[in-house]
């Protein structure tokens, strides 16, 4: 039996279709293998996780004084010097009092002279032979004289310089001969006397971290002196506005506030430090880690695989099938390197780690393009 030629054709095209049909498949499994085999996961395990606030400070004295003179004189004798311990109400220092000693004696004569004019008329008012008027100038004479006189014993007592509290002599004292000048709004200081056994830190913390940051918090920091040791602090004090003061806007112009409010906000924590071997000297720079959460056997993520949108946060999760499903979860605190998962994840489930992009239509690609036609 012989077959035409349109048979032939026929079957020809039956079997290149099954062929073609049976490639496209082959090569959509192998496709879809090695998407598969391309897939990276992770999975959500249980840790101890830990949220820290970065901030950079300054160690400093809890107490600290600088010691000025009451009085302009010039410095007679200074009776310690750098490094020197020192009690409160000791004498450090001594002003020249030759002058403050005139004044005394001068008022003491006066004094002196008023009171006797004061009884002298006193007993002729008294026989008659003055005038109620005079007796009062000669009352109002003398208590002017004696209120001279308690300013010039308190001025005179002033040349003694007393140490105002217990503590360390830090930096050189001004030199004798200096003149210590007493004004209210620079007055010359003559020594800085600090207690070093209690020291602190004053650190900036950006306004992004200041609300996870709390009084009683523990922390640990390093300097640079002590590059292998770690100290450890606690949170004593949040300041209630920032380091610039950049909210009262009466008592600057408006252009530092239009440049206050394009700059980074920081607020001051104070924090009491622990240092029983007394290595930490004032002004050395503190790289704190403020402990801010402490969650113990967390189920956490890495954070590279969290992702969000509209609704929330989620992760891609890989079924047992290989199928994948974004699944919205609920954050709680984050570290370094992962977040916390309090709900809508199992432990042991797989993350899918990798991204794919979206391959895009010609005509998609066409039409991004920018600029004119090119010839």
């Amino acid at each position: 039996m012989k077959i035409n030629g349109k048979v032939k054709l026929a079957i020809a095209a039956l079997v290149l279709a099954g062929c073609a049909f049976g490639g496209y498949h082959y090569y959509e499994g192998q496709q879809a293998a090695k998407q598969t085999a391309a897939v990276e996961t992770t999975k959500a395990v249980r840790m101890d996780m830990k949220s820290t606030v970065s901030a950079t400070g300054t160690i400093q004295p809890v107490d600290s004084v600088e010691v000025s003179s009451k009085i302009t004189a010039r410095l007679k004798s200074v009776l310690v010097k750098e490094n020197d311990k020192v009690t409160a109400g000791q004498t450090v220092a001594t002003l020249d009092a030759k002058d403050y000693e005139a004044k005394r004696d001068q008022a003491q004569y006066k004094v002196t002279n008023t009171q006797a004019e004061y009884d002298r008329i006193s007993y002729l008012y008294s026989i008659g032979a003055d005038t109620q008027k005079q007796l009062e100038d000669a009352q109002m004479n003398y208590d002017t004289a004696v209120s001279a006189l308690a300013q010039a014993e308190s001025d005179a007592s002033e040349t003694s310089i007393i140490a105002p509290i217990d503590g360390t002599v830090v930096g050189e004292p001004k030199t004798v001969g200096t003149m210590a000048v007493a004004t209210s709004d620079n007055p010359t200081v003559i020594m800085r006397i600090a207690d070093l056994s209690r020291k602190q830190i004053k650190a900036k913390v950006d306004e992004t971290d200041i609300g996870n940051v709390k009084v009683g918090q523990q922390a640990t920091f390093t300097v640079d002196t002590y590059t292998d040791k770690t100290f450890t602090a606690r949170v004593t004090k949040i300041s209630q506005t920032d380091t610039s003061n950049s909210w009262d806007t009466s008592s600057s112009s408006s252009s530092s506030s239009s440049s206050s409010s394009a700059s980074v906000i920081y607020y001051y924590v104070t924090l009491d430090v622990d240092d029983p071997e007394d290595l930490l000297l004032p002004a050395m720079t503190a790289r704190v880690e403020i402990n801010t959460a402490d969650t113990p056997d967390a189920l956490a993520v890495p954070i590279s695989v969290l992702k969000t949108d509209a609704n929330g946060s989620y992760v891609v999760v890989r079924n047992a099938d290989g199928s994948q499903e974004n699944r919205y979860v609920t954050t709680g605190i984050y570290s370094d390197e992962y977040v916390e998962i309090l709900s809508g994840l199992e432990e042991g489930e797989d993350i899918v780690s990798t991204y794919t992009a979206k391959k895009k239509s010609s005509s998609s690609s066409s039409g991004s393009r920018r600029g004119g036609p090119m010839f």
